[in-house]
């Protein structure tokens, strides 16, 4: 009789146990059996109690990691997406590219020059990363072209549009600039922003919830002195980004703009590799450092993604402190 009472209550542990561990694990893919009991998990087998350790089998914990790879593998949020990502194979624009295709998008980099776009492609593929990179120079009508129709010739579709080329030929005042100086920062930062937008329209319309980001700068909310063109250029950006977001609304495409503050980038370089130029810019970000390219990109990943699907004409100020208001 003794012997009958312990084995149910054996019985009912163990299914009270099995239960347990498939309610926990709900969801996950079996990899490897789960044996709730081994001979180590019994510490006492006398006849009043039974005790069992706490200790998960060695199977059970390599199905957990397993599986949790596996989930986060699944959960990837920009997964099946297409991104175009130009000026992307170095600073900012490369962040950008690598972390949407960490967070699962197919990502289309571009520079205009094609070695540098090798190097770029090379690093991104030793992460296996899914990535094609192309030659582009955004101010060139073909250029522009040939980067859409290669991207639908590999990926058939286009959901991402990250415009962040610019240029900044000349330091000087905004009404000390050369009128083929001003024309150039204009065409490059503005105008071939807004036709990237306008020719990539035909295929973002096309999918659900496609998204365009325009890279704009702290310097749109307040003007660099140095850099009057520039920053009057991408006040243009940020204006730009509003319109358009209240003309493709309707149509479900979004539109919004990233405006970093000074980042550690080749780009930015004379704000930071002369002492007293370093020491002036510091002073003004309350966070005391400069940015990192990779700050900025977890911005963007969100921007496109689902997470920001009621986002759109909105300016995203990534500036440690900065005011950034008009």
């Amino acid at each position: 009789m003794f012997n009958i009472v312990k084995q149910t209550q054996r019985k009912v542990l163990q299914t009270k146990n099995r239960e347990l561990l498939l309610n926990d694990y709900s969801g996950f893919k079996v990899l490897a059996p789960l044996n709730v009991y081994n001979n180590n998990n019994i510490a006492n087998r006398d006849e009043n109690k039974i005790k069992v350790s706490n200790t998960i089998c060695q199977n059970q914990k390599r199905c957990l990691v397993t599986s949790n790879i596996a989930k986060a593998e699944s959960m990837k949020r920009l997964q099946g997406k297409v991104a175009v990502v130009t000026a992307s194979t170095d600073g900012i624009g490369f962040s950008i590219a690598k972390r949407l295709a960490q967070d699962g998008a197919n990502v289309v980099i571009s520079s205009r020059k094609q070695n540098n776009v090798d190097k770029a492609v090379a690093e991104l593929r030793k992460e296996n990363l899914n990535v094609l990179g192309l030659k582009c120079h955004v101010s060139e009508a073909q250029d522009r072209q040939h980067l859409f129709e290669e991207t639908i010739k590999k990926y058939g579709k286009i959901n991402i549009l990250v415009s962040n080329a610019a240029t900044n030929p000349a330091v000087g005042g905004v009404l000390d600039c050369d009128e083929k100086v001003w024309d150039k920062i204009f065409d490059v930062n503005v105008k071939s922003s807004y036709l990237l937008a306008k020719e990539a329209l035909p295929f973002l319309r096309k999918e659900n919830n496609s998204s365009i980001v325009f890279v704009s700068s702290i310097a749109g909310y307040d003007a660099f002195g140095l850099l009057g063109a520039y920053s009057v250029s991408k006040t243009a950006l940020i204006g730009l980004t509003k319109a358009a977001a209240k003309d493709l609304a309707p149509e479900g495409i979004r539109v919004n703009c990233l405006a970093p503050g000074i980042i550690k980038t080749k780009f930015s370089k004379s704000l930071y590799e002369d002492e007293a130029a370093n020491e002036a810019a510091l002073s003004k970000i309350p966070l005391g450092r400069l940015g990192q390219p990779e700050e900025m990109a977890g911005i963007v990943s969100f921007l496109v993604s689902d997470d920001a699907t009621y986002i759109t004409g909105e300016t995203i100020v990534a500036a440690g402190g900065m005011a950034g208001r008009l």
